[in-house]
């Protein structure tokens, strides 16, 4: 199916935001709003030592692959559903694979991987398995799934829909979606929080450090954590300003 028009830009403040604050800040920070189910389940890093994934969703969406439909001569045909979305993921974006959860067969492999990184894409995300995994954890791109996969997706996948709303590990994503993916995992953030949701986890961080400096040095955390205490509230006004954050 031709994809759906949906925005990827993303403000460079915002950005920036999103690239040091942690999911779990996120999580929390969503969690205030009512939204409690919005970290992918059971997706891990492949590199453990990049820096934050941040850009905006875009989708690709299997079905159970049915024999007769999804043969290998499938490949040849220039307009497949998975080759299209690896070359119409925008700059900046992050292509995000719906394979059910399914990781008895890869979702992508290194060349398509490859592929979306000279492209500029952001990084890859699939709650299935991707082949080539070794090749795939040195690269330079945050690619994210659930357990390597050796099997060619024709086996168990059928590549249907691009840039469609989509469930990856158990979280709705639609298209434009801000995705935000660290050492931990990986958070979908609804496309009209993502400015708010960055300003606030960047707030929270630099006081979660303020916190855990104060920890390391022997204070307990009743009072500080929440700051329920005005002189906690009046020590991190001062180690605030004297830390510049």
């Amino acid at each position: 199916m031709p994809a759906q028009s949906a925005s990827t830009a993303i403000a460079a403040d915002t950005r920036d935001k999103l690239k040091r604050v942690s999911t779990a800040t996120l999580c929390t920070a969503l969690f205030k709003r009512g939204l409690r189910n919005q970290f992918i389940q059971d997706v891990h890093p492949l590199n453990h030592a990049l820096p934050n994934m941040v850009g905006a969703a875009f989708t690709l969406r299997y079905i159970p692959a049915r024999e007769d439909l999804n043969p290998i001569t499938v490949f040849q045909d220039p307009a497949h559903p998975q080759r299209v979305a690896v070359e119409q993921c925008p700059e900046g974006a992050v292509l995000v694979i719906d394979s059910r959860k399914d990781a008895r067969a890869a979702s992508a492999g290194s060349i398509l991987i490859t592929r979306l990184m000279v492209r500029g894409c952001a990084g890859v995300v699939t709650d299935g398995g991707f082949r080539d995994s070794p090749e795939i954890a040195i690269m330079p791109f945050p690619a994210y799934h659930h357990r390597p996969s050796a099997p060619t997706n024709l086996t168990l996948h059928q590549a249907l829909d691009i840039n469609v709303p989509i469930g990856c590990g158990d979280v709705a994503v639609f298209p434009g979606d801000m995705i935000v993916g660290d050492c931990e995992g990986v958070v979908v953030i609804p496309a009209r929080l993502a400015d708010e949701i960055a300003s606030e986890a960047v707030e929270m961080t630099a006081f979660e450090d303020f916190v855990l400096e104060e920890v390391l040095k022997g204070r307990p955390i009743i009072g500080l954590y929440p700051p329920t205490d005005q002189q906690s509230r009046d020590d991190f006004a001062t180690w605030r300003k004297a830390a510049s954050r």
